[in-house]
C-alpha cells in the first residue's frame, strides 16, 4: 500500500462524516428552502454550513486552548529562567537536562506548547477530507461520476462535481486547472484570487490582533512570542501558495473558517483578554467607566426619588382649607 492509499484509508471515516453533514445541509437548502439542488450556490452554502457546524463543535476545545495559553503565560518566567540557566551550553548533557526540566515544568503546570495547535490539528483532517470529497466528485474518464464513501450518492456526486458558481465557475476548478483549461476560465481565476487576498488579510488581522493587544510583557519575552511573529508573515504566504492549487469549493471552507476565527478571536480578546495585556487594561477601563456610569445613574435616580418625595410632602403640608372649615374655625375662635 502506497502513502496515498494509506492516507485515503485513514480519512475514510472523516469523509463519511463530512459527506453526511454536507448532504444534510444540501437537503435542508434544497428541500426546505427551495434552492436549486444542482446550483453552485446551494453547494457553497452547504460548505458554509459544514464550517459553522464544525467550528461550533470545536468551541470547547478552543476554550481549553485559551486556558492552556493562560497556563503557558504563568510558566513563562520560569521557562525563561531554565533557558538562561543553560544559555550557551551546547553539550548533549545540558540539552537533555534543559529538555527534562522544561517538560517537568509543563507537566506541573498541566499544559503543553502543542495544546495551542490542537484546534488547527483537528481541522486539518476535515479540510483534507473535504478536498478529497470534492476532488473525487469529478467526471471519470468514461464521463461517469463516482459515488462517495457515505451518503454522497452518484447523483449527488454528479451535482456536486458539476456545480458552478454563477453558472460559469465550477467549484472543482482551481487557479491552476483554470489556467490549464482551453479556453482559460478567468472567472475562476479572479474569484480564487480575491478569496486568497481575503483569506490572507483575515489571517494577518487575526494574528496581528493577538500579538498587538493580547500579549502581556512577560509573554513578549518568551520564545512563543517570537514564533508568533514568524507565523504572522509565514501563514499569509501559505495561503497565497496553496490558493493556487486548491479548488474554489475547498477555498470557501477555508475562507469561512478564517472569518470565524477572526471574529472569535476578537470576542475572546475583548471579553477574556490575557492578564496584563493591552486588551486587559482596555477591558478594565471599560468596566470602570461602566461602573461609574451606573453609579451616576443610581445617584441620579436617588436624587430624583428624593425630590419626588419632598414634593409630595410639601404638597400634603400646603393643602388648601375649605370655606366651610375655614368659617367653622373662625367661629370657634370668636
Amino acid at each position: 500500500m502506497d502513502i496515498g492509499s494509506f492516507f485515503q484509508t485513514l480519512l475514510t471515516p472523516i469523509k463519511w462524516v463530512i459527506e453526511a453533514i454536507l448532504v444534510g445541509f444540501h437537503w435542508l437548502l434544497s428541500e426546505v428552502f427551495g434552492l436549486d439542488p444542482a446550483a453552485g450556490l446551494t453547494w457553497v452554502l452547504s460548505i458554509v454550513g459544514l464550517v459553522l457546524l464544525v467550528r461550533a463543535l470545536l468551541i470547547p476545545i478552543f476554550v481549553r486552548q485559551i486556558k492552556s495559553q493562560r497556563k503557558m503565560l504563568e510558566v513563562a518566567p520560569q521557562l525563561k529562567k531554565i533557558q538562561d540557566k543553560y544559555k550557551g551550553k551546547k553539550d548533549q548533557f545540558s540539552r537533555e537536562a534543559m529538555q527534562r526540566e522544561t517538560m517537568e515544568l509543563y507537566r506541573k503546570a498541566g499544559t503543553s506548547p502543542f495544546s495551542s495547535c490542537l484546534p488547527l490539528l483537528i481541522q486539518m483532517p476535515i479540510f483534507f477530507s473535504l478536498f478529497s470529497v470534492l476532488n473525487e466528485a469529478k467526471p471519470q474518464p468514461d464521463g461517469s461520476f463516482k459515488a462517495g464513501v457515505g451518503l454522497l450518492t452518484q447523483q449527488l456526486s454528479e451535482q456536486f462535481g458539476s456545480a458552478s458558481l454563477f453558472g460559469i465557475a465550477p467549484l472543482r476548478f482551481s487557479i491552476q486547472s483554470s489556467l490549464e483549461a482551453n479556453p482559460v476560465n478567468w472567472v475562476v481565476v479572479i474569484i480564487a484570487a480575491v478569496m486568497v487576498v481575503i483569506m490572507t488579510a483575515s489571517q494577518f488581522v487575526t494574528q496581528l490582533q493577538i500579538m498587538a493587544k493580547n500579549q502581556s510583557p512577560e509573554m513578549k519575552e518568551s520564545p512563543m512570542y517570537r514564533q508568533q511573529r514568524i507565523l504572522l508573515y509565514i501563514l499569509p504566504l501559505v495561503f497565497a501558495f496553496s490558493g493556487f492549487a486548491f479548488p474554489i469549493g475547498v477555498m470557501f471552507y477555508w475562507l469561512t473558517s478564517n472569518i470565524w476565527t477572526m471574529v472569535q478571536q476578537f470576542l475572546v480578546i475583548r471579553n477574556m483578554p490575557t492578564p496584563g495585556s493591552e486588551a486587559a487594561l482596555a477591558r478594565e477601563a471599560r468596566l470602570a467607566k461602566k461602573a461609574r456610569r451606573k453609579m451616576g445613574d443610581d445617584a441620579a435616580a436617588l436624587e430624583e426619588a428624593a425630590a419626588e418625595e419632598t414634593k409630595k410632602t410639601t404638597t400634603q403640608r400646603q393643602q388648601p382649607v375649605g370655606k366651610a372649615r375655614a368659617k367653622k374655625s373662625g367661629g370657634a375662635k370668636r
